[in-house]
């Protein structure tokens, strides 16, 4: 996997859709939590479904890339998988019981929805829309 981080310099609307994404990622990755919980035998596919479903149930969330909201989803699986394997390998103490996020500080985008300028591996080029502001 290669990961790439750079420091941000932009314009106020650009800051502002990158914390709408950040926002957004988070809000699905609650919810996957809450879905979770209330419901039994919830599998990694449920979650991802349940991505599609709150893209048509909120308009905000349809905004973020469907990848995205994706990983936010297997965030959380990989949160839930890790508990049930404490518990499973008998560990004392805490287990790791899944938390909700209220500071999230990253969005996941994978390979589709973005892309780097060739040359200089430091710029998004502006043909290329990572999220539409009104």
């Amino acid at each position: 996997m290669l990961v790439l981080e750079f420091k941000v310099k932009g314009k106020k609307q650009q800051y502002k859709a990158i914390d709408e994404a950040i926002r957004t990622y988070q809000f699905v990755r609650n919810k996957a939590l809450r879905y979770w919980e209330n419901n039994k035998g919830v599998t990694k596919h449920n979650l991802n479904m349940q991505c599609s479903l709150l893209a048509k149930e909120y308009s905000f969330a349809g905004d973020l890339n469907s990848q995205a909201r994706q990983s936010s989803a297997e965030r959380a699986w990989s949160a839930i998988s890790r508990f049930y394997e404490n518990c499973k390998k008998h560990i004392p103490g805490k287990k790791g019981y899944p938390q909700y996020k209220n500071n999230t500080r990253s969005v996941e985008y994978k390979k589709s929805g973005w892309q780097l300028d060739s040359a200089t591996r430091k710029h998004i080029p502006s043909k290329t829309v990572i999220i539409s502001v009104d």
